[in-house]
């Protein structure tokens, strides 16, 4: 009889570990899932905020440097070239 109690005190304590494990785990991995589901947002807000802002500097017809490693491009709204375009026409 002591020794079937001792088995199951075992057992159960066992239990309690492995079920403590799974929780843990499992509390871990949504977690985590979160934090990348939070980054991933972040990121996109700051794709979004840039091609926003290099929308609004374009449409002033003005250049717009872009610098990546060590090369660099000027982007002009199309609308500003074709709105020269008119006026050298017009003007010959």
């Amino acid at each position: 009889m002591v020794r079937q109690r001792k088995i199951m005190f075992i057992l159960v304590v066992l239990l309690i570990l492995a079920l403590s494990y799974i929780v843990f785990d499992q509390y871990t991995s949504i977690k985590q899932r979160v934090q990348l589901g939070i980054y991933q947002e972040g990121a996109q807000f700051g794709y979004e905020q840039a091609i926003f802002q290099v929308m609004q500097q374009a449409a002033t017809c003005q250049p717009v440097p872009l610098f990546f490693n060590n090369q660099t491009i000027n982007v002009v709204a199309v609308e500003c070239l074709q709105a020269v375009e008119q006026q050298v026409n017009i003007t010959q």
